[in-house]
């Protein structure tokens, strides 16, 4: 690990002005920055530590929406009676992140400005068309992930609560990679107010939502509707884990099991 200037801010704006700097990084629960750093992967001058914010965690309704602070812990997520209540998807999927250290430190935010393209946080975000609020805007889910480790936000700019609208029905259903825990792959199936929503993780380099599926299942939400739908492995990724054909019979067989958990 390289040396660096480490800052824990109080308040929102002391952590804008110091994220804004030049060569620093964002501290938001550090399960993957920390190990970067470790294997000198990542060589941030400045660590900015959000932990000491108390507005950026919480978990509160308001309205039809459950709102949940950026450096909210996954524990707490699938903890929260809330969510439990509300989108209990959510908080199921929550609790099947990593392990228990992961999830006692990982936060939403964290996990969801860092779009790993097998985390879980962001089937969720995009399968239930949420919102990220920052310090400066809103973004549409449609419009936040925007490939491998990359989305809408700009540089210094700071998630502060992601806004989940309450579905109709939710399920998540994922297969494990054994030895880390991400999804292999994840399918996480929505009926929204707005249609059917059907968000993809672990299949290619981010999260995706599968037209196709949508489409059938907004036509016959059933299992042979999704199974009937053709899912292209050209689209998805290959690697020693499985290759693009398995996680295209995964697509299928995950998108299933999420009907039929809601009775579809």
């Amino acid at each position: 690990m390289y040396a660096f200037t480490f800052e824990r801010p109080a308040s929102l704006a002391d952590a804008q002005r110091a994220a804004q700097a030049g060569g620093a990084k964002v501290l938001a629960g550090g399960q993957t920055l920390l190990a970067s750093m470790k294997l000198r992967l990542a060589n941030p001058e400045l660590l900015v530590d959000l932990g000491g914010i108390a507005e950026l965690a919480g978990i509160r309704r308001e309205g039809n929406d459950i709102v949940i602070g950026a450096m909210t812990r996954h524990a707490d997520v699938a903890a929260s009676s809330e969510v439990q209540s509300a989108i209990p998807a959510l908080a199921e999927l929550a609790g099947t992140i990593g392990d228990r250290q992961v999830r006692a430190l990982g936060t939403l935010g964290g996990s969801v400005a860092n779009n790993d393209p097998a985390a879980d946080y962001p089937a969720a975000v995009l399968g239930l068309n949420a919102t990220v609020q920052t310090a400066q805007r809103s973004i549409a889910a449609d419009d936040f992930f925007q490939g491998l480790f990359t989305t809408a936000l700009q540089e210094g700019e700071l998630i502060t609560a992601v806004r989940f609208p309450i579905p109709k029905k939710a399920a998540y259903v994922k297969f494990r990679q054994p030895a880390s825990r991400f999804a292999l792959l994840g399918v996480f199936v929505a009926q929204t107010d707005g249609g059917v929503r059907v968000a993809v993780t672990g299949g290619g380099s981010g999260v995706f939502r599968h037209q196709g599926l949508e489409q059938a299942l907004a036509k016959n939400f059933t299992q042979a509707a999704a199974a009937a739908v053709k899912i292209d492995a050209s689209e998805l990724s290959s690697d020693l884990h499985g290759s693009a054909e398995y996680r295209a019979n995964l697509v299928s067989v995950l998108t299933q099991r999420a009907v039929a958990k809601l009775g579809g």
